[in-house]
């Protein structure tokens, strides 16, 4: 404090008279700063440490071995702190514990835990480069590109570790708005380069096929799931987004959508269900069979462009013709009572006009197949949602804006790192929450024991033969 003081007294009057003199005033007092809240952080942390004969954590006792200094990551930026190492001696393959550690729930032994927050935050929006680059630019903690890239890995594998547990905590903690009136449930993918995609086997496969070989052949689904809140007017309130990554038919993510759905359904159990979709077969089946009775709605921005389809296909693509028909008939699909029933007419006459055009054969099935799916004037007369935008742009926020940049592929442990993390980010304040568990896993008593009795296992007594 003493240097800080003096530099601010120093540079008081010189400021002004010197081009740029106010910016280097400020970054000096902002380094000062951070140094003062460094060897405050260092002089606290080394209170937290225990040197005594043993200690016992969760009924295992330790030995002291060891007393060195160890460097931590805090938001302040790198300290070093003289700590004591303590082992198992019945167990000398384990790894030495650190007590200081243990007290403060240092995060994997190197962050503390308000850095780790914030550089898990941070690299769940970009890349570890960018987050690298990022923290020297702010000038307070400066992590290495691989230390950012582990720490969402080692989160993530701690999370999936006692995951049903964690998501119940998050569950029993979401407070759902207080003017919801009705929930929307939908749930679709995203394709993402894999690492193990199998590009080059599909490519020859598909070659040998005749077929052309061009595509996301090394890409597989991400599935993406959200449990949306509106009020009576039909305005979204807030949601929740969950991705996992690519798995047979989605089935952790439809589990965990399933519980959402209950858990706000206990909480408030006269909330009007509105599952919301496009066409997929496999989505209707999860949200017909395994959810609580509610709307079913096919997304109407997805049935319109069937719609839009068969007409260009009618009238030509991009006509005046065509335009025209479409705004009618959607119109009349989303504001007529059982306008469904109409369009399907109108598709029915345009398929006998021109039986040739398969688009408009394949629209009117498409329409006919999900006509009791199709309500949306009686939908938005009871204040409810039609589309499933929210999901869509999940897609989107979620995996595609952080997991599609250039040159990546993605192992699953590190896609679900980030998915996790990012989609706490975009779900009300449960990054805060989730965060609250984990780091709560990562703080232990530790018991100091006294009159100690050394006790040589198996490896000491081998050792002294």
């Amino acid at each position: 404090m003493a240097r800080v003081q003096a530099f601010v007294k120093d540079h008081r009057m010189r400021w002004k008279e010197m081009p740029g003199g106010f910016g280097a005033f400020e970054t000096g007092l902002h380094e000062r700063i951070t140094t003062y809240e460094s060897e405050l952080l260092a002089e606290e942390m080394a209170r937290a440490d225990v040197d005594t004969e043993a200690v016992e954590v969760e009924g295992t006792s330790y030995c002291r071995v060891l007393r060195c200094e160890g460097t931590y990551m805090t938001a302040a930026g790198p300290i070093r702190v003289l700590r004591t190492l303590y082992k198992d001696r019945t167990d000398e393959a384990e790894r030495a514990i650190v007590p200081l550690e243990l007290r403060l729930g240092v995060v994997e032994g190197f962050w503390t835990p308000t850095a780790a927050k914030q550089a898990s935050w941070v690299v769940s929006q970009m890349t570890p480069k960018l987050s690298e680059e990022l923290f020297k630019r702010l000038g307070h903690m400066a992590p290495s590109k691989r230390s950012l890239d582990r720490l969402p890995k080692a989160l993530s594998a701690r999370w999936e570790d006692d995951r049903l547990r964690f998501e119940q905590a998050l569950r029993q903690q979401e407070i759902v708005p207080a003017n919801t009136v009705s929930v929307g449930v939908s749930l679709d993918g995203v394709l993402v380069p894999m690492k193990d995609g199998e590009a080059v086997d599909k490519r020859q496969q598909t070659a040998e096929h005749g077929q052309l070989t061009r595509g996301p052949a090394g890409y597989r689904e991400v599935g993406v799931g959200t449990l949306s809140f509106y009020d009576a007017e039909g305005e979204m309130l807030s949601a929740i987004r969950i991705g996992r990554m690519p798995e047979s038919r989605k089935a952790t993510l439809k589990r965990s959508l399933r519980a959402e759905v209950l858990a706000v359904l206990n909480q408030r159990p006269n909330l009007k269900i509105v599952k919301l979709a496009d066409g997929a077969v496999d989505n209707w089946t999860f949200l017909t069979k395994q959810l609580p009775e509610g709307t079913e709605l096919v997304d109407f921005y997805h049935a319109t462009e069937h719609l839009s389809e068969a007409l260009a296909a009618a009238h030509g693509d991009g006509s005046v013709e065509a335009r025209r028909c479409f705004l009618d008939l959607a119109f009349v699909l989303k504001e007529v009572p059982d306008g469904v029933e109409n369009v399907i007419r109108s598709l029915n006459h345009l398929c006998k006009k021109h039986p040739d055009k398969a688009a408009i054969s394949a629209a009117l099935k498409f329409f006919r197949k999900r006509r009791h799916r199709m309500r949306y004037q009686q939908a938005k007369a009871q204040g409810l949602p039609i589309a499933s935008g929210v999901v869509e742009a999940a897609c989107k926020t979620l995996a595609t804006q952080r997991m599609k940049q250039s040159g990546m592929k993605w192992g699953q442990e590190g896609g679900q790192a980030i998915l996790t993390l990012r989609g706490w980010t975009q779900s009300g304040d449960r990054f805060d929450r989730g965060w609250a568990l984990l780091a709560a896993t990562y703080q232990t008593e530790v018991i100091t024991l006294r009159s100690v009795v050394p006790f040589f296992g198996l490896v000491d007594r081998k050792a002294r033969r």
